[in-house]
C-alpha cells in the first residue's frame, strides 16, 4: 500500500505543470557596433603609440598588460586577502545552501517520534457507566507525508532560489571586477601623483629663483615692485597646490593597503612610478552581442529578471489547490514491554487536498504584485544592458581623445624645451636674462606637468576598458573557498 502511494504521488507529480511564465534569456541586443560612426580599429599614435582594437576576450589577467611585477603581486596579495571578496564569495556559499535546503521539498517528509503519557480514562465521557481508571500510554510512531507539486509551486519556489544563487555568483564577479579595477587605478593614480609632486616641487624651485632675482632688482630700482608680488603670488599658488597633491598621493596608497585586506597604518604600497607602468598596445574589443554575456550586472540582472519570472508561478499556484499525501504507523500500549505486541499496532493513510475559496483578495493581489515585479526586473535588465553599452562607447572616445590630447600636449612640450635650448643659448651670448631663462624653464614644467596628467588618464581610460568588457572574470577562479576567518 506504501508503494502505491508514493507511486501515486510520482504521477501526479511528473503529470503536474509548473504555472506561470517559463524564463528564457532575454535575446542578445540587435545591434553592431558602440559608437555611431562604427567600433574604431585604433587610436592616432601619441607618444608613439597607436592602440588597436581586436577581436579578443578580456584576459584573466589583464593587469599584466601593463608590465609591472610590483603591481602583479599586489594583485595576488588582494585577490587572496580582499574582505569586500570574501563576503560575496561567503554570500554565495550561502545562497548555494540555501538552494540545497530549498531542493528538500521534492523528497518526502520523515518524522519519528516517542511518547510516554499518564491518563486518566472516564467512561462518562464517552456516555457509559463505570469508574475511572488511570494508565500510562507508551507511543513509538514514524509518519511520512508528501506535498504532491501538483501545479509547480514547488518547482518554481526552487527555480526562485537557484536564480538567486546564480545572482549571487555574478555578485562575486562584480567583487572582483571592482576589485582588480580599483587597485590598478589606485597603483596608477599614486604613480601619478607622485611624478606630478615631483614636477610641481621643481616649478617651486625655479620660481623661488624668480621671486629672488626680482626681489634684488626691485631692491636695485630696475623693477616695479608689483612685478614681485605677482612673482611671489605664483610661488604660493604652486606651493598651496602640493598639500592635495600630497594628500591625493597618500589617499591612493591607504586606498591600496585596504585593498589587500592591510590597515593604512600597514601599508607596503608597491614600488611603481609612472614611467614603469607600459601602455597597453592591442586592446580586446567584443562584438556587441556578446557584451551582454562577459558583463556580471548584466547577467545579475538576467538572474533578478529569472527569479522574479519564477516568482510569478509561486504566486500563481498559491491560488490553486495543494495535494498533501500522509502515512502514519505507530504502536502503543498500556506498558512499554508490549509495545511490540501483537495488538500494538496502528496506522493509516490519508490525501489531503486543500483549495482555497476566500482570501481577501490577498493571493490575487500577491500575484499581481509578482507580475509587477517581474515588469520591473524586465526594466532594470534593459536599463542595465543599455548602461553597459553607454560605458564602452564613452571608454573608446576618451581613448581616442586622450591619444589626441596626449599628442598635443607632446607637441607643447617639445615647443617649450626648444624655447629653453634658445633661451639657454641667448643668455651664455649675453642677449637675454637670466629671469628669461628662468620664465622660458617655468613654461617646460608646466608642460611637463600637463603630460603626466594626460599619460596617466590614458592608462585609466585603458582600465576602463578592461573593465566595461567584463574584465576577464569568467577566466579567474571565482569559486568560493571556505574563508580563513570563519568560524
Amino acid at each position: 500500500m506504501k508503494a502505491a502511494v508514493w507511486a501515486t504521488a510520482a504521477a501526479l507529480t511528473a503529470a503536474g505543470c509548473a504555472v506561470g511564465p517559463d524564463f528564457h534569456a532575454p535575446p542578445a541586443p540587435g545591434v553592431d557596433r558602440y559608437l555611431r560612426d562604427g567600433n574604431p580599429e585604433q587610436t592616432t599614435s601619441a607618444d608613439g603609440v597607436a592602440q588597436r582594437f581586436i577581436a579578443a576576450t578580456v584576459p584573466a589577467d589583464w593587469w599584466r598588460a601593463f608590465g609591472s611585477p610590483a603591481l602583479d603581486k599586489a594583485m595576488e596579495t588582494a585577490v587572496a586577502s580582499n574582505p569586500t571578496l570574501e563576503q560575496a564569495h561567503a554570500n554565495l556559499r550561502a545562497a548555494q545552501d540555501l538552494l540545497r535546503a530549498g531542493a528538500g521539498v521534492f523528497y518526502p517528509q520523515v518524522a519519528g517520534s516517542a511518547d510516554v503519557s499518564r491518563q486518566a480514562a472516564v467512561p462518562a465521557k464517552l456516555g457509559q457507566t463505570g469508574a475511572s481508571s488511570l494508565f500510562t500510554l507508551w507511543t513509538l510512531g514514524a509518519s511520512v507525508s508528501y506535498a504532491v507539486d501538483v501545479f509547480g509551486g514547488n518547482r518554481r519556489a526552487v527555480e526562485a532560489l537557484a536564480a538567486q544563487t546564480e545572482g549571487q555568483r555574478y555578485a562575486v564577479a562584480a567583487a572582483y571586477l571592482s576589485l582588480t579595477g580599483n587597485l590598478v587605478n589606485a597603483v596608477i593614480a599614486r604613480a601619478a601623483y607622485g611624478a606630478q609632486i615631483d614636477t610641481t616641487r621643481s616649478l617651486i624651485t625655479v620660481v623661488r629663483e624668480q621671486v629672488e632675482i626680482a626681489h634684488a632688482q626691485v631692491e636695485a630700482g630696475v623693477m616695479a615692485h608689483a612685478s614681485e608680488l605677482s612673482l611671489a603670488a605664483q610661488l604660493a599658488s604652486l606651493e598651496a597646490s602640493l598639500p592635495p597633491l600630497e594628500q591625493k598621493r597618500d589617499q591612493a596608497a591607504h586606498l591600496e593597503a585596504v585593498l589587500t585586506g592591510r590597515f593604512p597604518s600597514e601599508a607596503d604600497a608597491a614600488d611603481v612610478a609612472l614611467s614603469g607602468l607600459q601602455l597597453p598596445v592591442d586592446l580586446p574589443t567584443l562584438v556587441p552581442s556578446e557584451l551582454v554575456r562577459q558583463r556580471p550586472d548584466v547577467l545579475a540582472a538576467q538572474a533578478r529578471l529569472h527569479q522574479a519570472s519564477a516568482e510569478v508561478g509561486v504566486a500563481t499556484a498559491a491560488m490553486l489547490p495543494a495535494l498533501t499525501l500522509s502515512a502514519d504507523y505507530a504502536r502503543m500500549s498500556a506498558r512499554s514491554a508490549d509495545l511490540f505486541g501483537a495488538q500494538a499496532g496502528a496506522w493509516s493513510l490519508g490525501a489531503n487536498l486543500v483549495a482555497p475559496l476566500f482570501e481577501g483578495g490577498t493571493l490575487y493581489f500577491r500575484r499581481a504584485a509578482s507580475k509587477q515585479a517581474l515588469q520591473a526586473a524586465d526594466a532594470n535588465y534593459r536599463q542595465v544592458v543599455l548602461a553597459s553599452f553607454e560605458q564602452v562607447a564613452d571608454v573608446l572616445r576618451a581613448l581616442a581623445h586622450d591619444a589626441a590630447q596626449l599628442d598635443a600636449q607632446l607637441r607643447a612640450q617639445s615647443a617649450a624645451s626648444a624655447a629653453v635650448e634658445e633661451i639657454n643659448a641667448d643668455y651664455r651670448a649675453g642677449v637675454a636674462s637670466y629671469l628669461q631663462v628662468l620664465s622660458a624653464d617655468l613654461q617646460y614644467q608646466q608642460a611637463v606637468l600637463g603630460t603626466l596628467q594626460v599619460r596617466a588618464q590614458r592608462l585609466q581610460d585603458t582600465v576602463a576598458l578592461f573593465l566595461a568588457l567584463g574584465g576577464g572574470w569568467r577566466g579567474a577562479s571565482l569559486e568560493a573557498p571556505v574563508a580563513a576567518h570563519a568560524p
